[in-house]
């Protein structure tokens, strides 16, 4: 229940400051057509800062969705010990409108951990998570720090 309850103040507090500033957002919305075979992997461009790699759905896998986005929420320390790490981003509609959470697998975290304000990819089926709510169960996940 906090879980949900943290994702709808956090989804109030990025209206507002889309609203405030300006959405910002360039990236445009993930595709969930099939992928051509031998099709080069797409690279996001953070404003002056490295690459970050597109996740993709693999084929086959049913109700796949990918998200590209900035961090707004972290829980580095999984309430059910499981050492999974949960991360709410400003895209997709997977969880809220405009908010998606991605529960990523011990095996998928990466060396160090995002930050709010962090960009990051991730693709995968949507699964209900602990609290009912609706997340991406990463396959894939890449993170990279804010310019």
């Amino acid at each position: 229940m906090r879980l949900i309850v943290v994702i709808l103040v956090v989804a109030a507090a990025a209206v507002a400051a889309a609203v405030a500033i300006g959405d910002g957002g360039d990236d445009p919305p993930a595709a969930a057509a099939p992928k051509q075979a031998a099709k080069p992997r797409e690279k996001v461009v953070i404003r002056g800062g490295p690459r970050l790699p597109r996740a993709d759905c693999p084929e086959g896998v049913p109700g796949c969705k990918a998200v590209v986005g900035t961090v707004v929420y972290v829980e580095r320390v999984d309430p059910d010990g499981d050492g999974d790490l949960h991360v709410v981003v400003d895209a997709g509609d997977v969880t809220l409108l405009g908010m998606t959470a991605i529960d990523v697998a011990p095996e998928l975290r990466p060396r160090r951990d995002p930050r709010v304000g962090d960009r990051v990819s991730a693709a995968g089926p949507v699964q209900k998570g602990s609290y009912g709510q609706s997340q991406i169960h990463a396959l894939e996940f890449h993170a990279r720090r804010r310019g």
